[in-house]
């Protein structure tokens, strides 16, 4: 199992919207290095929702439900989109937060804050669910 992190602006598609949509497509990724990261995604995989803008907090986890295939949305070019549906709600844990923990200084978030879908290692993903009260803390 893989790990990742998706942005999105919660005025625009919130963590809220997917639970009560149960399950949506996640589109309109115009990078090339978000755009692999999605084509690498397995069902299954797990994923932490980031609200970015305003709020900058990680707030839920979401599985992949289907693997990438092409963005209806894109009017040229080769762009890919996957499915993904809620998991569990998640305590908040801040941008701030984040940054204040020395385990996650290599973290993609921290390091390249700006990429809309980053890949999280299995260390980062723990740390975070120990931020989150998830697991038991060391």
């Amino acid at each position: 199992m893989n790990y990742w992190l998706m942005k999105t602006e919660p005025s625009t598609y919130s963590w809220e919207d997917l639970k009560n949509d149960g399950e949506t497509y996640w589109d309109g990724v115009r990078n090339y290095g978000a755009r692999n990261h999605m084509c690498a995604m397995k069902t299954g995989d797990l994923v932490i929702i980031y609200h970015s803008v305003n709020e900058k907090t990680l707030c839920g986890i979401a599985k992949v439900v289907k693997e990438a295939y092409r963005d209806h949305t894109a009017e040229k070019g080769d762009w890919s989109m996957v499915d993904i549906a809620p998991v569990e709600d998640m305590p908040p844990v801040t941008l701030a937060d984040v940054k204040a923990n020395p385990k996650l200084k290599e973290m993609v978030l921290v390091t390249n804050s700006r990429l809309s879908v980053q890949p999280l290692k299995k260390e980062e993903w723990d740390a975070v669910m120990r931020m989150a009260s998830k697991v038991d803390r060391d």
